[in-house]
């Protein structure tokens, strides 16, 4: 116990990013050859406890350093801004990706992933959001006459509990339809792929329906159909039709056969919704198209929570790496969540462990864990 209680709830939250890995990675990138100073893993966790004080620049991140809780963290007594700028640039972004998918493979030991697999189909949602970069800074990411900006591909898995977390990204120019990812994003068989219209294609729904990927996405009301078969529907339906279709023009038409439901939204609009599911009921798969929800709360949570709306750098690979650093900031409060069983947020614990990060450890996890702190 001893042991355990003199790390401080900072040193307890980053634990799950493996040491091993990490010098692998070193290793592999040569990421701290002719380096005197400022050490991959030193800067690896100053940008972590940045992300999660939302510290707005490199200078102000060189100031933290005057915290000796800090300094004792990172092994650092101080650093330069214009060397965390450098460093920021040096690091390739596959570094942080390897690491976020590290964290993404014990976040599905954690939940069961596997296991839950067996009995039910997991639910995965794809979408996207753009990240506004200053066009004076940025003009490699231009995508407008008067704007620049990435686009964040992601894949999220759903948990019945209604938490959820992402297992696969991509990042592009914004300027990128997001129907050209659908192939990158959905990748694994026996599970249920939910995204908006702003995926539709028709060939790569044939693709996927032949190649045993099941779907639902919303289709535009304008797209052309052609009814084969209306179903049954329960007095108590949610749904107000629910129907087999063949898809398409005559120039451009699906192969496969669909399924279109309609639901009200809690609007009352009318949304249409495709699928190749014949095998569950109609208001079940208007419920999981409900829960695309989760992504939209995923991105409002990080832009407004995390630190992606101010860059550190100018650069692409800068600006990506820190926005994959964000994503392992997300990653590391789900493992905190699921390693303590807290039916805390991942928002609640971003906060205390923002309000006491050189707690002892047990202390903290108390804490987000609901039990009285003696």
């Amino acid at each position: 116990m001893d042991k355990f209680t003199r790390k401080t709830s900072f040193e307890q939250w980053v634990l799950p990013i493996s040491t091993t890995q990490m010098e692998k990675l070193i290793e592999s990138y040569q990421l701290n050859y002719y380096t005197m100073k400022l050490y991959i893993t030193s800067f690896l966790r100053l940008l972590l406890f940045a992300q999660l004080n939302e510290t707005e620049s490199l200078r102000a991140l060189s100031d933290t350093l005057f915290s000796d809780d800090l300094q004792k963290a990172t092994n650092l007594a101080s650093i330069s801004f214009s060397q965390l700028g450098r460093r920021l640039n040096q690091v390739p972004t596959e570094f942080f990706q390897q690491i976020f998918l590290n964290l993404v493979a014990q976040i599905h030991t954690k939940s069961n992933f596997e296991q839950r697999r067996k009995t039910t189909t997991p639910l995965k949602i794809i979408d996207s959001s753009t990240l506004p970069l200053n066009l004076n800074n940025h003009q490699w990411a231009e995508f407008r006459k008067t704007k620049s900006g990435v686009k964040l591909h992601l894949r999220l898995v759903y948990l019945e509990n209604g938490y959820s977390y992402p297992d696969k990204a991509v990042l592009t120019n914004a300027k990128e339809h997001d129907r050209g990812q659908l192939e990158v994003l959905v990748d694994e068989k026996e599970c249920m792929y939910v995204f908006d219209r702003g995926y539709l294609d028709y060939e790569r729904f044939d693709c996927m329906t032949d190649d045993g990927f099941f779907f639902v996405s919303r289709l535009r009301k304008n797209a052309v159909i052609r009814v084969l078969e209306p179903f049954e529907l329960p007095t108590d339906s949610i749904v107000s039709s629910d129907e087999m279709i063949v898809i398409g023009t005559t120039q451009n038409r699906a192969e496969n056969l669909f399924r279109l439901i309609k639901v009200l939204d809690t609007k009352g609009k009318e949304l249409h919704l495709i699928t190749n599911r014949f095998d569950i009921s109609a208001d079940e798969i208007a419920e999981l198209y409900k829960s695309r929800w989760a992504i939209e709360l995923f991105f409002k949570w990080m832009k407004q929570h995390l630190n992606i709306k101010k860059f550190y750098g100018q650069s692409e690979q800068a600006v990506h790496n820190q926005v994959y650093i964000a994503m392992i900031v997300y990653c590391l409060n789900v493992i905190a969540q699921l390693n303590t069983n807290s039916n805390r947020t991942y928002l609640q614990i971003s906060r205390w462990l923002k309000a006491s990060p050189w707690k002892l450890a047990h202390i903290w996890i108390q804490k987000i864990e609901g039990k009285a702190i003696p």
